[in-house]
This record gives C-alpha cells, structure tokens and sequence, in this order.
C-alpha cells in the first residue's frame, strides 16, 4: 500500500468572490466547507479583486451583510489586485489571486460554484506533485477541416514553453482523440506554493494570449485560455492526471455543480439534501434570496421540477443535452 505523502500543517483554500454570482456562491461554498470539513489545517480565502482600471464597474462583495456572513464562516476576504486580466477576461481572477496568498504554503483553488461536501482531510494530496480537476469536456481545441489537430497543435504550446510533449499523452487513448492530450477543467487545482503555480500560469497565459503560436490560428482563446494553460503548467511543475486518487475531488468530497439547474439534475439525493441543509436558516435564506436562481431553485422550488425530468441513472454523457432540456421546459438560470 502506498504510503500516504504528510500532511502540512495549513492548507489554503482559495475561492474567488466579487459582486453579484460569485459573491452568493461564496457563502454556498464556505457554508458547505464549514458543515462537511472539521479539519483545522484548511483555511478559506476568499479573494475578492479591487476596483482598477481593469474593471469596468466595482468588483467589491456585497451587500456588506454578505460579507459578515462570509467572515461567521470562518473565511477571511482577501484583497488582490488585477494587473493583467479583469473585465477582458474574468477568469483570469484565478491567476491573479493566487499572489495573494502566503509563500510557500500549500493551497488548493476551488472555482466558486463548488460544494464540499466530505472532509478536505481525509483527501490524499501531495502538493508537491499539482493537478486539477479530469471533470473535463473536449472543449479545447475545436479542430477545424484541414486546421491543424490536437497533436499539432499540443505539441506547439510544450515546444513554446520548452516542455517534453511525449510523456504528457494518456497512449491508452487514440492518436488525435481529445483525452489523448492531457486537458483539465480548471475547477480546481492545488500545488505546494500559489507564488510558484500563479507565476508559472500567469507567464504562459499571458505568451499565449498575446502571442499564440501559429498552429492555434483557427482556435478561440477566450474563455478557454485557464484552460489551455493549465496543463502546461502542471505538467512543468512535475504532476500530472494521475496525481491523485480519483473519487475524492469531483467525487465524494467535492462537487463542481456549475450552476443550480445542473445541480438539480445531475447531482446525487445526498448532494441536494446538503445543499437544502446549509441553505435553509433563516440568517442564510434572507441572503440568498437576494439572487435570483438561489430564489426559484432552492426556495420556490423549481429545482425539485428540474429534478424531475433526469433519471440520474442514465443521464447524456455531455452536458449539452442536459442544458437543452433544462431551457426547453423553461428553467434554465445562470
């Protein structure tokens, strides 16, 4: 049996929070984090960006009550500063907040839209070997007729970076088939230190971004551009798919729901029962109220109808259908 890596002494985990969604989802996420984690190591960040001149309006959390409620929770509000991405490009918070927290300290960034839903410490990281989430579509690249293909065009970004493109593919997949290339959703994602990883993502978002080598010329880079990088850096920083145990992340210990409707209709009874839990006080339920999709799913609710029409047994394979349906009977929401 292979022995367990040891454990640090503090884990931070990162979310992003700013007004309106992600704010609503913040408290979701620190609320599900104080009920299914007792673990005293892991302590939550909630980066929040500051107005700038990357920003087209305030990005700050409120209602101010919000925010206390954050801090009840045992979060702390981390301010950062956008210097390259915000409004252009709101994923980039992901990036940019990682120089926020302390050197050194292993972390774990979680996309705001995620429950958890076991205890973070009984999950076997070893930070010193990263990865991220393998809940992942074929997404990145859209291969275009006569366009270059996934090995082309993978095979260009390690060249770019100076990284071995070879002990990177997955050859129990076919050549020019998406799972082949390693591709994560960036969901979440952990390492040893967020100065290295953030550094790491940030450089080649950035040479990416500004300056695409010539076999991405058909591809979109926005929003895919987190998720285009991050296998780069994962792969330079020595982790990879395998890096951790499946079940834990995206499994028993954590659920990336991406929005209610997709809650109600992908997610196990005991998923729906921890959320109707941690919503239902009073102090909580005036909070959440106050947006919209929370209001109709939760509490009027509408998610129970959404419910409804999945047999989560047999559900689509891709999230498409499962959306198409959702807006057809007129209850989809972001």
């Amino acid at each position: 049996m292979a022995r367990r890596p040891a454990q640090p002494e503090t884990v931070n985990i990162l979310i992003v929070g700013q007004m309106g969604r992600l704010a609503y989802e913040a408290l979701l996420f620190a609320l599900s984090l104080r009920r299914s984690t007792k673990d005293p190591r892991f302590k939550l960040h909630v980066a929040e960006p500051q107005p700038g001149p990357k920003w087209k309006t305030d990005p700050a959390i409120r209602p101010e009550p919000l925010r206390e409620m954050l801090a009840a929770q045992g979060a702390t509000i981390l301010p950062f500063e956008s210097r390259h991405f915000g409004s252009d490009y709101p994923h980039g918070n992901k990036i940019e907040a990682l120089f926020a927290l302390p050197k050194g300290e292993p972390f774990v960034f979680f996309d705001t839209d995620t429950l958890v839903t076991g205890d973070l410490g009984e999950v076997p990281f070893d930070f010193s070997k990263p990865s991220a989430s393998m809940r992942v579509e074929g997404t990145w690249p859209q291969i275009e007729l006569y366009g270059p293909g996934y090995t082309e065009i993978w095979q260009s970004l390690y060249d770019r970076f100076g990284l071995e493109f070879q002990s990177s593919l997955d050859l129990d997949q076919p050549d020019e088939y998406w799972r082949r290339y390693l591709y994560f959703n960036a969901g979440f994602f952990y390492y040893s230190c967020p100065h290295v990883f953030g550094q790491t993502f940030l450089d080649m978002a950035l040479s990416i971004w500004k300056d695409p080598p010539p076999a991405l010329v058909c591809q979109q880079l926005i929003p895919w551009l987190d998720q285009i990088a991050l296998p780069l850096v994962i792969h330079s920083l020595g982790g990879g798919r395998d890096a951790l145990s499946e079940g834990y992340l995206d499994g028993d210990t954590t659920v990336h729901y991406r929005n209610m409707p997709l809650l109600y209709a992908r997610e196990s009874d005991a998923v729906v029962d921890l959320l109707e839990e941690i919503t239902a006080p009073n102090p909580v339920k005036r909070l959440l109220k106050d947006y919209e999709p929370f209001k109709r799913m939760i509490y009027q609710n509408r998610g129970h109808k959404v419910r409804e029409m999945f047999d989560r047994d047999h559900l689509p394979s891709r999230e498409q259908p499962i959306r198409q349906k959702i807006k057809k009977n007129g209850f989809w929401m972001v």
